[in-house]
């Protein structure tokens, strides 16, 4: 299932997981490390277990973890023994043996997604990704430059600088080439719903198949940008039935312009995911 819109929830804060629940997001991240202090910890990991346990109906829940390596990553996982979740996001990932790692500690066949661009190891790991037991890829932009001291990775207009396009991009490229989603990382400013919605149609224009969100002002939006409209799905089924209606030809006309088989592709990609989507 590819999610379009998954929303961060602090672990320590049930009421907000609850209320979470009924938002329209896709997909829960349900918290346990960087929003939760050190101390709230432990009462964070009753809250999400507690939630999980009684297997709400709606979107898919997923739980990140605190990375591999950390003091709390042995326990954060022991919380996990037997729950009915869909997956386990890994923060600080550094390519397959990261993933490697948390697989064989997971009490289960959870599914992991990476996030994949928060150390500098992590960037030269961006093509290790093979996709076995991943639900997909995604990146982020706070973390790295925090970790080469940089002053930050926005431009004043709120585009990347440099380093962050490439880093995007190269973990765009990542997950295509394992053959999972690309999820697109945060939109920081939850007050500017015109600037998010114009990032995240940048997004589903790049490649990405979906956004994490930080606020659930941004799921409705989110939501939208990375669902096609009836022109698009139209669209895509004129492609279609031009190529079934002229089997072994390899390029055709339609409006006047070429299609061949990479427009082929991508509109049987786009029917593709709604039939999915309205089938999950």
């Amino acid at each position: 299932m590819t999610w379009r819109s998954l929303l961060f929830v602090p672990g320590d804060r049930p009421e907000r997981m609850e209320k979470a629940l009924g938002l329209g997001a896709d997909a829960l991240i349900l918290d346990l490390e960087d929003s939760v202090a050190p101390a709230a910890k432990p009462a964070a990991r009753d809250a999400v277990r507690s939630l999980l346990e009684r297997a709400p109906a709606g979107p898919a829940l997923l739980v990140r973890v605190n990375p591999v390596a950390s003091e709390a990553f042995a326990t954060d996982i022991a919380a996990l023994a037997g729950a009915p979740l869909t997956g386990v996001v890994l923060p600080k990932a550094e390519g397959r043996a990261t993933v490697v790692a948390l697989r064989e500690a997971l009490p289960g066949d959870y599914a992991v997604l990476p996030i994949a661009t928060e150390t500098p190891r992590a960037v030269f790991a961006l093509g290790d990704y093979d996709g076995a037991g991943l639900a997909g890829l995604t990146w982020g932009a706070e973390d790295l430059p925090a970790a080469i001291g940089a002053l930050g990775s926005r431009e004043a207009d709120g585009g990347y600088t440099d380093p962050y396009k490439m880093v995007r991009a190269l973990a765009l490229f990542a997950a295509h080439a394992a053959g999972v989603p690309a999820i697109e990382t945060v939109y920081p400013d939850v007050r500017d719903l015109d600037g998010l919605a114009a990032y995240a149609a940048r997004g589903r224009r790049d490649g990405f198949a979906g956004m994490m969100a930080i606020h659930p002002a941004q799921v409705a939006v989110i939501n939208a940008a990375f669902t096609p409209d009836e022109a698009e799905l139209a669209a895509a089924r004129r492609v279609v039935a031009l190529f079934e209606a002229n089997p072994g030809a390899g390029a055709l006309q339609l409006d006047g312009r070429m299609v061949d088989a990479p427009h082929l592709a991508a509109a049987r990609r786009l029917l593709g995911a709604v039939t999915e989507r309205a089938g999950g």
